[in-house]
């Protein structure tokens, strides 16, 4: 399939969740009107250090947009399933297009209370120690899949730790991997206060 794309470093979507954007740049304005007059999809991706495209990404679907007085689109993006790159083409659009597979989304994975809790408990100290004002409350009353997707969206993780959340196989080694992520940004934490 043919596919728009978004690069976009730090801003990752997931299947199942919404990315609000605020598209400003004349060639993304150029690329969500040529979304909107189609199927209405934009592929998000994060790019490497060297400025060249990672294999997956998400396929989003707009589904709602504004227009603002100065010209912008306030667009927020339905994460529909992951794609794989298989080329980037040759465009006559300001924005980058790409030959993608899209990528089914199996999960048959079920995670426990237990889990849950675990998981709520560590992101707890990981937002205290990065003062980070987030009511957890409000967290704790969803279901774990989408809490994990959650977590990895708005934490400040590094661009590459998002990237391999992004490429997991399943629920459980989405979930291993965040909690992996959590306990090295605790323990970088610890590192640096015990230094300083």
């Amino acid at each position: 399939m043919e596919l728009p794309i978004f690069p976009l470093n730090g801003a990752v979507l997931f299947p199942g969740t919404s990315l609000p954007l605020n598209i400003f740049e004349k060639r993304y304005i150029e690329m969500v009107n040529y979304s909107l007059s189609r199927d209405r999809l934009i592929g998000m991706i994060q790019t490497n250090n060297k400025n060249q495209l990672f294999d997956i990404g998400c396929i989003g679907k707009v589904h709602s947009f504004n227009e603002t007085s100065d010209g912008r689109y306030l667009i927020s993006l339905q994460g529909l399933s992951c794609f794989k790159v298989i080329k980037e083409l040759k465009s006559s659009y300001a924005f980058r297009m790409i030959d993608a597979k899209s990528l089914k989304n199996i999960n048959n994975d079920i995670l426990t209370e237990k889990q849950k809790n675990s998981l709520l408990t560590k992101y707890k100290e990981y937002i205290d120690i990065k003062k980070i004002n987030l009511n957890l409350e409000d967290i704790e009353k969803i279901e774990i899949d989408q809490i994990i997707k959650f977590i990895a969206m708005v934490s400040p993780f590094k661009d590459i730790d998002k990237q391999a959340l992004l490429e997991t196989n399943g629920l459980f080694e989405f979930y291993n991997k965040l909690q992996s992520i959590l306990q090295l940004e605790l323990a970088g934490e610890f590192t640096n206060d015990t230094i300083n």
